[in-house]
């Protein structure tokens, strides 16, 4: 089985600058990491790839640095990376972002399984995976929990909705989804880590996939951000409790009372 891993780097902490024209989020320069979601995406594939065999490859879309979180995945055990790097990306929302990753997957060839996190961390969306099953018109399932195959045809995908789980069956190839509670991703080892270095990972350009150059960009993203703001931080006056313990308790208890929680 060929899977194909589709993930994002985002930024390693909450201190992020944006475009005062697009309102875009700045990632040139920017210290990142893999979306967490990302990594139960992979370590789905690497379970299934131990299941059945086969390869598991990555592909993303950002900057040149976009190689360190390629590598980090490849240490979790994916066989191989492509990362989509170029200036008529950037701004891509998540409508181009979905063709982009699209033309690639193309292009890679005989793919049977495209996996993506539930969603990104920095926007929320959840739109790219769904995006790019539309595109390749494919049988999809999202919000997975448990991935299982079935035979060379076909997998079991367990669907946790919340207040109630499906099960549905998916004709291979297929596009999926997958939530934070599927499992739990395997810890790099140094060894892993050495190994991940040795992988190959390609760098593919605006050039070297057959694009529709008004779908790419800024051009081809219809999305607008009329306002990016940062919430009013909210103060408290902390009130200390007493320092002997039954005082405190009491001291705790009366405050509850007061508020009516208990």
């Amino acid at each position: 089985m060929k899977i194909v891993v589709c993930i994002k780097q985002v930024p390693g902490s909450n201190r992020v600058t944006f475009d005062p024209v697009t309102h875009n989020l700045v990632r040139e320069g920017m210290a990142g990491r893999m979306n967490p979601f990302d990594e139960n995406a992979i370590e789905a594939a690497v379970r299934l790839r131990e299941q059945v065999g086969g390869e598991v490859v990555l592909l993303s879309m950002g900057p040149d640095a976009t190689k360190e979180t390629l590598h980090d995945g490849m240490a979790m055990g994916a066989d191989a990376a492509y990362l989509l790097s170029s200036r008529a990306f950037a701004g891509s929302d998540t409508l181009a972002t979905g063709y982009v990753l699209d033309q690639a997957i193309r292009k890679i060839g005989d793919v049977d399984l495209i996996l993506f996190g539930r969603q990104a961390v920095d926007a929320d969306t959840g739109q790219v995976g769904p995006i790019v099953a539309t595109e390749l018109d494919l049988p999809q399932a999202t919000f997975a929990a448990k991935i299982k195959p079935l035979d060379d045809q076909h997998v079991v995908v367990n669907r946790d909705l919340g207040a109630v789980t499906q099960t549905v069956q998916l004709t291979l190839p297929a596009v999926i989804t997958v939530r934070a509670e599927a499992n739990q991703p395997r810890y790099e080892s140094p060894v892993a880590i050495q190994q991940s270095l040795t992988k190959p990972l390609t760098t593919w350009t605006d050039q070297d996939l057959t694009l529709d150059t008004h779908r790419i960009g800024q051009a081809g993203s219809p999305t607008i951000v009329r306002k990016v703001y940062a919430p009013d931080k909210a103060t408290r006056a902390a009130k200390p409790l007493p320092q002997e313990p039954k005082a405190a308790a009491k001291a705790l208890l009366d405050i509850l009372q007061a508020q009516g929680l208990l």
